[in-house]
């Protein structure tokens, strides 16, 4: 189904053989310190005395960073299951042709090019895959995800992160989803794309996490749209209010990053992401309002030159064009205002 220069960045099996997948063809997961175990076996046993000159089964993988995917394909319908221990990982599948259900506990959830899955392989579970099948699985690390969520919550987990099963991709940021699993497998099949690039695949990672936490339906779902700012991760809280807290004091970047609890590179990240500017143009903006607070405020005869230089502007025409561009007033006029306001009226 899928031409082989594509998977050429990919660990690649395939099955020629039906005796293959009489259920003893085994493939093991390629994730780190994984023991779990895929066995594969045709559901129509009379396929097992054929022969193919065609592969009848494939299933390509590629690790980069902290992403695993894979493609697979069937010809005819097979049954999965996993050995080994509970999953470390949440898989996102995908349908390129045909169907995939998975079975366990008792309950059945069906997956079609219209509808994906979420599932943490490991046993119990049961996965039915039609004829002439073709699918994308995209796993993430479960601890990433936690400690992502955890970040925006802005408090310990109580309980395991657990994700509903069905996606629907029709809906919502849940098709924002389905466009970027779609774009991470593109991005994989080429030597240059983004995994060749440690800080662009950082970026495209912490992107992804928050997508899945935001467009998969989970138990934390509600109080994660409960939470006032959610979407901003605490890593961008916590950076702001240390730049509130401390603008009159000399702090450098490294100081926001221990506060916020991350390395430079993920605050220049999410700030880019989440902000659309660097941490260091934040900063200056934050100033910039404490300045005009405190000549809102005007509760002291402090020059506007000494308030200005209390927050390290020292170049005075500097000042005033990036005070007038962020406020559209000069800070003289934001003086003359605040002290019209403070006039007792005569009557």
């Amino acid at each position: 189904m899928t031409d082989s220069a594509r998977l050429a960045m990919f660990d690649v099996v395939r099955a020629n053989d039906p005796e293959d997948l009489n259920g003893h063809f085994r493939v093991r997961e390629r994730a780190e310190r994984s023991n779990r175990i895929y066995t594969y076996q045709l559901q129509d046993r009379a396929l097992w005395r054929r022969r193919f000159e065609q592969p009848i089964f494939t299933i390509a993988t590629r690790g980069t960073g902290s992403i695993l995917a894979s493609y697979a394909e069937s010809s005819f319908a097979t049954d999965v299951s996993v050995d080994g221990d509970d999953g470390s990982l949440y898989c996102f599948t995908t349908m390129l042709a045909g169907q995939i259900t998975l079975t366990r506990g008792g309950a059945a959830t069906t997956a079609t090019t219209r509808s994906g899955l979420v599932w943490r392989p490991g046993p119990g579970g049961l996965l039915s895959i039609s004829n002439d099948n073709a699918r994308n699985n995209v796993f993430f690390k479960v601890a990433d995800l936690e400690i992502a969520l955890e970040h925006m919550l802005d408090e310990p987990l109580r309980q395991p992160l657990e994700f509903d099963t069905g996606l629907d991709w029709s809906m919502g940021l849940t098709a924002s989803l389905k466009h970027q699993l779609d774009f991470v497998m593109l991005e994989l099949q080429r030597k240059d794309g983004v995994p060749s690039s440690p800080v662009a695949l950082a970026s495209l990672t912490d992107s992804m996490i928050s997508l899945v936490l935001h467009g998969a339906r989970h138990n934390y779902s509600d109080r994660l749209a409960c939470t006032g700012d959610a979407a901003i991760p605490a890593y961008v809280r916590r950076a702001e209010d240390f730049m509130r807290a401390h603008g009159a004091q000399p702090i450098r970047m490294a100081h926001v990053a221990e506060a916020a609890g991350c390395s430079l590179r993920t605050l220049a990240t999410v700030f880019k992401h989440f902000r659309n500017k660097t941490p260091l143009a934040v900063l200056h903006a934050i100033r910039l309002d404490l300045v005009r607070g405190e000549l809102t405020r005007n509760i002291s005869d402090a020059s506007i030159t000494t308030i200005a230089r209390r927050y390290g502007f020292t170049n005075t025409t500097r000042f005033s064009a990036a005070y007038g561009r962020r406020f559209g007033k000069t800070p003289s006029e934001t003086v003359r205002n605040a002290s019209a306001r403070a006039k007792p009226e005569v009557g």
